[in-house]
Formats: structure tokens, C-alpha cells, sequence
């Protein structure tokens, strides 16, 4: 969510830079007035250096993944840059963040929907350079997207994260949950992701409004695959429960990072712990659910923090895993210690198998709604279904 907001923002300040620099000039004959506009020039010249500058401190945008020679896998070994970063500095972008510029009928048709049903997709307002896979179809053929609920602003303030934050964000629509029912219906996707921002200012954190959703959509399409990442709900069980019995397929929520960072990452109000027992309630109320969770890199932690967490996570029976390389959405946030090379992520997914996750995706641009992720629970919830069924 945080590279829309960034985009926009440089679309304002340049829109506004546009302004300034369009905007008819009077020709006066007096010194007096000359000497004045001199002196506007000035401050608009500055104010201009200083709108420059800010659009440079925003973080990366779309074009910074778009592939370029380097992209390719065979000269990803020619990268000479610092992956490690040192004091003051700040890291280039490796070669293997860079990614195909996002095309395809199904992606256009989806986009291009998208304004008539009035829906808010994460892949859109994150600027995700996954975004060409997941709605294009790809290699899968599988048509997803992650839909957010309850606003864009969250009660938190987490130092990854930039959403917008307020203690009282404004109230939750209450047509909500069936208008956006309605309109993934008629979008016609195969797996949907359904996520919110933290809503701590809710009674129960927003849990009624993420299982009305979900019952409104499998009374529609009984078909259609539904993930719910949720927030902790403040480790309110009975919230967890609430949407763990709502009908949908697969139950996430984030832990972030490993748990000796926690609290340098995450906003106080949320810890490892907390979100253990989200993950550890939702298999007890409803032991066939699948349970997913997320875990970013490159933020500086250690292998044995990384591998004592996936540990605990698969003790807490998790079943699916997702890593992917923490990317600085704006210098106001953490800086990106260590950019993680492909042949690490593909040890930690090798760990996760070994480990008995029932899926792991790790890599450099693999985030917590994964395209081949979803292709491969899809396939298997299916599975699962008819063999309950046959039962």
C-alpha cells in the first residue's frame, strides 16, 4: 500500500511544479516591480529545489522494477554493487528486483474493471511488481487479486509500513461487505485476497466486517477461493474466531519479522507472541483451514534468528510460508540493511520444506499474496474438497 500514496503524492508536487512554472508572466516597466519579481523567481526557484529534492527522498516507484540488461538471470552474477549496507549509505537496487512490465488481455480486462466496480486492490495502490503475474494470469492461468477493506488508514504505525495512520480513522461503510461481494463476483477471479489496514478504534478490530464479506461472497460465487489476511485484533480470540468460522479457505496473518526484531519493525501493540496465538486459535476453532503467514528479509536479522522463527511458526502449525525482501517504501522509513541474493531465498524455501510447511515461496519479490502460491492452494483446497467428499 505504500507506493500509491508515494506516486501521488510526486504527481501532485509535480502538477504543482507544472503550475509554477506555466503560470503567464507580467511584463512591468518599474524597477521596483522587477526587483520583486526577482525575488519571487528566487523563492520560486527554491521552492522548486526543495519540491525536487522531496520527490528524490520518496521511495521506489514502478519504473525502479521495470527490467532492464540487468534483469537477466545470466548476468546477475556481473552485479558488483554493495548488498550489505554500511553506515550512511544508502543500497542500489540488485538486478534480480527487476521485473517484466506488466501486460496481457486478462490484465487489461481486470484494470480496466476495476473503476466501474469501484474496488481497492493492494497489487494497485502497493505499485507490486507482481502485479503483471497475478492479474495476467501467467504460466497459471489463475486470476487473483488482494481487495482491502476499512479504509486507508490504519490505527498503527508500524516503521516498514507508510499508510496513513490516525487514532480515529473514519467510520467502516456498512454496505461494505456486499457491494464488495458483489463487485468480485463480477470480476470473475479465481482466488481473492482479503485484507485491511488495523482498526483498534473497532470494538472487534473490524472481524464482523471481514466475515460478512466473506459469507457474502460464497453465497455468490460458492466457487471462489477466499484468503483472509487479517490484523492481530489487539489478540482478541473471539474476533480471531469470528473470521476463522466465516467460510473462507485459507486464514493469514503477517509476523513480519523475526522475533528479536519485533519490536524495532512492528508497531508496539504488536509482538511475535500475539500473533502466534492468532495463527495457533484459528487451527483450534477450525483444524482444516489452512494457515499462511509472512516474513520480510533483509531488515538485519540473522540465519539463526530466521531459522529459530520458521521453527516456532511451524511448532504453531502454520502451513504455509512466504518470504520476500523488505523494501524501504520512503527514507522516513527502515532502511533496507541487506538485499537477500535468489540463491538465499531458495535455501530458506528449501528449510521451509524440510521443515514441513505444507507451502513455501520464497524470494526476492515474493509477497505475502503470491501468485504461485495461490495456483498451488488453490489446487490443493480443491483436492482437499473432494476428498472430503469421497469421505
Amino acid at each position: 500500500m505504500a507506493l500509491v500514496s508515494r506516486s501521488c503524492a510526486a504527481v501532485s508536487r509535480l502538477s504543482s511544479c507544472n503550475q509554477i512554472l506555466l503560470s503567464p508572466r507580467c511584463y512591468e516597466a518599474s524597477h521596483q516591480v522587477c526587483v520583486s519579481r526577482m525575488s519571487n523567481a528566487a523563492s520560486t526557484s527554491h521552492t522548486l529545489q526543495d519540491k525536487k529534492k522531496a520527490i528524490k527522498e520518496d521511495g521506489l516507484k514502478l519504473q525502479d522494477f521495470i527490467s532492464g540488461d540487468l534483469s537477466e538471470k545470466s548476468k546477475w552474477e556481473e552485479y558488483r554493487g554493495n548488498l550489505k549496507r554500511q553506515k550512511g549509505e544508502r543500497l542500489r537496487l540488485p538486478p534480480w528486483l527487476k521485473t517484466e512490465i506488466p501486460i496481457g488481455k486478462n490484465f487489461n480486462r481486470l484494470k480496466n474493471t476495476l473503476r466501474d466496480l469501484k474496488l481497492h486492490t493492494v497489487c494497485e495502490e502497493a505499485r507490486c511488481p507482481n502485479i503483471g503475474e497475478c492479474w495476467g494470469g501467467g504460466e497459471y492461468a489463475t486470476a487473483t487479486a488482494t481487495i482491502m477493506l476499512m479504509g486507508d488508514t490504519c490505527t498503527r504505525g508500524c516503521r516498514f509500513c507508510s499508510v496513513k495512520t490516525a487514532r480515529k480513522p473514519p467510520p467502516l461503510d456498512p454496505d461494505e461487505p456486499y457491494n464488495t461481494a458483489k463487485a468480485i463476483a463480477a470480476w470473475g477471479l479465481d482466488y481473492v485476497v482479503l485484507t485491511s489496514v488495523d482498526r483498534d478504534d473497532l470494538a472487534d478490530g473490524g472481524a464482523e466486517h471481514f466475515a460478512q464479506t466473506v459469507s457474502h461472497l460464497k453465497e455468490r460465487n460458492p466457487n471462489i477461493l477466499v484468503e483472509c489476511l487479517t490484523p492481530d485484533f489487539r489478540g482478541d480470540l473471539l474476533a480471531v474466531e469470528k473470521v476463522a468460522l466465516s467460510g473462507l479457505d485459507v486464514y493469514a496473518h503477517n509476523v513480519e519479522t523475526v522475533r528479536e526484531l519485533q519490536r524495532y519493525v512492528r508497531d508496539p501493540r504488536a509482538n511475535f507472541d500475539q500473533s502466534l496465538a492468532v495463527l495457533r486459535h484459528v487451527k483450534g476453532v477450525n483444524p482444516s483451514i489452512l494457515t499462511k503467514t509472512s516474513i520480510m528479509l533483509g531488515l538485519g536479522e540473522t540465519d539463526a534468528q530466521i531459522h529459530a522463527t520458521l521453527k516456532e511458526l511451524r511448532d504453531s502449525d502454520v502451513d504455509c510460508l512466504t518470504l520476500g525482501q523488505y523494501m524501504q517504501p520512503t527514507k522516513r522509513h527502515l532502511k533496507v540493511e541487506e538485499y537477500i541474493t535468489p540463491e538465499m531465498f531458495a535455501h530458506w524455501e528449501k528449510v521451509g520444506q524440510e521443515m514441513g510447511f505444507v507451502y513455501t515461496a520464497s524470494g526476492p519479490l515474493v509477497r505475502s499474496s503470491y501468485k504461485a502460491g495461490e495456483f498451488f492452494l488453490k489446487n490443493l483446497l480443491k483436492k482437499r474438497k473432494m476428498e472430503g467428499t469421497m469421505e
